[in-house]
């Protein structure tokens, strides 16, 4: 699983991105600034430290441990995946580490049975196979998983086919105007436009009995570029796998909502787990889907709906009718989480948490195993460190999950399983997925906006030779001053100019972080490289290979040893820390723009309900319509009451008043060498540890109350994609304005409760 917009390319990413404001206080990292939250003496420590622990990060160790993990097919329940998680464990304790595999069983179904078939008048049956290819080792090993969406539902179908694009609400809006209706019918739907989930999840609200997702090579075929193995895009049999589990009502596992599945756990029915669809659901390649595409009827597809295929796409309903048939085993499945442990030498209960899963849905050399070699590097130096002598202040805790793929199990049934410990003592996680040659994509809590700076300012990129950071800021010039470039691309070149910090991006959901930041509160950070690499034509394929990773993701690892570099020492430093390194005027200046966001969409709402309502009474849409080419006209929105938005400005307003007094004393005891006495900056670090909780509420988001950050979390209808201040943003959207009205207010008491914490850290700097 994996979300970062400058990995994928745009038609499989699915985020819609909110960008924190960057500071303008000039380059981040420079010397006169000083290293966030440490003195000046123990900061020339910190950096001795992390040169020492730049010189035992080697290339050929994540080179061969890639190598070894992905040799096997490594799914949840596979023997290679215990075995690497079992690996894992060897060498943490090898490396010096408290280590253990912490278990826990989930509900896991895998396939039994698949068919999908034309039965007249055409007659065709799906391959549903991936074949070898010359030149990839493990292509043609046995015992992967065929090509399946878990937590689909099991069926045997027999319907038409209506063609529906990506799948996305707009896109039934389209086939609702042509006369289009889907119910009975089996939707085919293209990868892209948003999360695979909500493809089937829409169908099936919208009456469908089956859905087919494929891979258009407009997306991430042959359009892109050469495919796999004389490039590195997705071959005609290529198959994107992968979870439709509702997850943006609550991870992991379906049984378990909110608790750790341990043994003895209360496990729902399964009928009952309301993260799991009801239809039948296939992932298919491009060379399966032309027949089914060829025998379609009705419209021609509008032109936003044509992929790259060397045929006419029609809508349908289809001339030929298909048969999907989808039987599952379902039962449970060991997951095997490792962790390891770093006592911390004076703060030991203030943990410092560092994940990357190490489950793939074939052999996963991309995703994840090229972000997992990385983390081991990481344990590795850092277990040579603690043998030179060193200790952390604060204690480490390194994790390599399982069970990300199907839906965050084994992080979220961990970190559910230990919630009470993780909200006292954890102040930091710290996250990757994917890894690959480009340019730095970082995202979270916007509290670490400027130690991700300051960090990303010192590692080199090994391409270019500059700072990662500056060569993300190039990257984003570039990008927003491009003819065709989106809204949100220009304001963060214009953001990037600005010769501050540069922003990071806001968190949704797709990795491991979830659990951490949006159900515990508990500051997170994503890190990886990607942009530059072909990785993600082969996302979640038999093709995700050792092999294809060494040609067309990041051949000699230089990029896996930068990745190791940015989270070690983003690690090193929030565990030595004189006062943990967030900055709450960063976030209060985000909270600015994510306000100001509100307001244009407002507005933007009722100028746009105004004009619709002025051509329905012209009879625009009538008037417009091709009398040969029937559609109708969208459904007339509802009218716009006053949105009152006034509780969020007020408490966005004090919030940077107190931003900035905590600043002001904070740059006091900064220049004084901290010298706080041990109790006072022991209080002082435990509230900065605990502030993001206070940016949660317990009875979480309206109708899913597992997610209960007010600033953060994925959108309803974007998967993956993060919606700022969520309970606002999306209640109107949908437009649902009385419940706006409510969550402005719920929304302004969560930072109110924030501001109020802020303003006791600055009362103890103070004295």
């Amino acid at each position: 699983m994996t979300r970062w917009t400058t990995r994928l390319p745009l038609a499989m990413s699915c985020a819609l991105v909110s960008f924190g404001a960057g500071a303008a206080t000039g380059p981040a990292g420079a010397a006169s600034e000083g290293m966030l939250g440490f003195s000046t003496d123990h900061a020339a420590l910190e950096s001795s430290l992390e040169q020492r622990f730049d010189a035992q990060l080697d290339p050929a160790d994540q080179s061969a441990w890639l190598k070894q993990m992905s040799s096997q097919p490594n799914q949840v329940g596979s023997p290679h995946d215990k075995a690497n998680a079992e690996f894992m464990l060897a060498k943490f304790r090898e490396w010096g580490w408290d280590a253990h595999i912490e278990t826990f069983s989930v509900l896991y179904p895998t396939p039994k049975r698949e068919l999908l078939e034309l039965v007249g008048p055409t007659s065709f049956k799906a391959k549903l196979f991936e074949p070898p290819v010359q030149g990839d080792a493990t292509s043609a090993l046995p015992g992967a998983l065929p090509p399946y969406n878990i937590y689909g539902g099991d069926g045997d179908v027999t319907a038409e086919l209506v063609y529906a694009n990506y799948g996305m609400p707009d896109d039934y809006k389209q086939l609702a105007r042509r006369g289009i209706d889907v119910r009975g019918k089996i939707v085919i739907t293209r990868y892209g436009g948003g999360w695979r989930g909500l493809k089937p999840k829409l169908a099936q609200e919208h009456g469908a009995v089956g859905c087919l997702i494929y891979s258009d090579p407009h997306d991430d075929g042959y359009a892109r570029g050469d495919v796999y193995p004389q490039g590195g895009w997705r071959p005609a049999q290529g198959v994107q796998r992968g979870s439709v589990a509702d997850m943006q009502v609550y991870p992991g596992d379906p049984l378990t909502p909110g608790v750790g599945s341990t043994a003895h756990a209360k496990r729902l029915a399964l009928k009952d787990a309301k993260t799991v669809l009801k239809i039948p659901v296939l992932p298919i390649s491009y060379a399966d889907v032309t027949p089914l595409l060829q025998a379609l009827g009705g419209p021609v597809a509008p032109a936003g709906w044509r992929g790259s295929l060397p045929l006419t796409y029609h809508i349908g309903p289809s001339t030929a009718k298909a048969h999907i048939t989808v039987q599952s085993t379902w039962g449970q499945k060991p997951v095997y989480d490792v962790i390891a442990m770093l006592k911390g030498s004076s703060a030991p209960d203030q943990w410092i948490v560092r994940g990357n899963h190490h489950d793939g849905w074939m052999f996963g050399a991309w995703d994840p195993l090229a972000g997992n070699v990385a983390l081991m590097a990481e344990a590795k130096a850092i277990g040579g460190l603690v043998k030179q002598g060193w200790r952390p202040q604060r204690t480490l805790v390194y994790a390599s999950w399982d069970g990300e793929e199907p839906g965050l199990l084994g992080s979220t049934e961990w970190a559910e399983t230990h919630a009470a410990e993780l909200k006292k003592k954890a102040v930091l996680y710290v996250n990757s997925d994917t890894n690959g040659r480009g340019f730095l994509g970082a995202g979270g809590s916007h509290s670490l906006q400027h130690l991700v700076n300051q960090v990303a300012g010192g590692v080199t990129d090994p391409e270019t030779h500059v700072s990662v950071l500056e060569r993300l800021r190039a990257h984003m010039l570039v990008d927003g001053s491009a003819k065709d470039a989106k809204p949100e691309a220009r304001a963060i070149a214009k953001l990037a100019a600005a010769g501050g910090d540069v922003p990071i991006e806001a968190l949704g959901s797709g990795s491991d972080y979830s659990a951490f930041l949006e159900h515990l509160g508990i500051a997170s950070l994503d890190l990886g490289f990607g942009g530059e690499d072909d990785n993600s034509g082969i996302y979640h394929s038999r093709y995700d290979s050792f092999d294809h990773y060494v040609r067309f993701g990041d051949p000699d690892f230089a990029y896996g040893v930068a990745l190791a570099k940015v989270a070690g020492h983003i690690v090193l430093r929030t565990a030595d820390a004189n006062v943990l390194p967030l900055r709450f005027g960063d976030f209060s200046d985000t909270l600015d723009r994510y306000v100001g966001e509100l307001h244009k969409l407002v507005d933007d709402t009722r100028k746009a309900t105004e004009q619709q309502h002025q051509l329905f009474d012209h009879h625009a849409f009538a008037l417009d319509a091709d009398p040969t080419r029937p559609v109708g006209p969208p459904a007339r929105d509802s009218d716009m009451p006053k949105i009152d938005l006034a509780p969020l400005d007020q408490a966005a307003k004090q919030l940077k008043q107190s931003a900035q007094a905590y600043q002001t004393a904070y740059d006091k005891r900064a220049a004084a060498g901290f010298n706080l006495p041990n109790a006072q900056r022991q209080q002082l670090n435990h509230l900065i540890g605990s502030m993001e909780q206070a940016l949660t509420d317990p009875a979480g988001l309206p109708g899913r109350a597992w997610f209960k950050h007010f600033i953060y979390a994925p959108g309803m209808l974007t998967g993956y994609g993060v919606k700022t201040v969520p309970g606002v943003r999306e209640a109107l959207e949908a437009r649902r304005w009385n419940e706006a009205d409510h969550y402005a207010v719920v929304t302004a008491k969560v930072l109110d409760r924030y501001r109020a914490q802020l303003d006791r850290l600055t009362a103890l700097l103070e004295k």
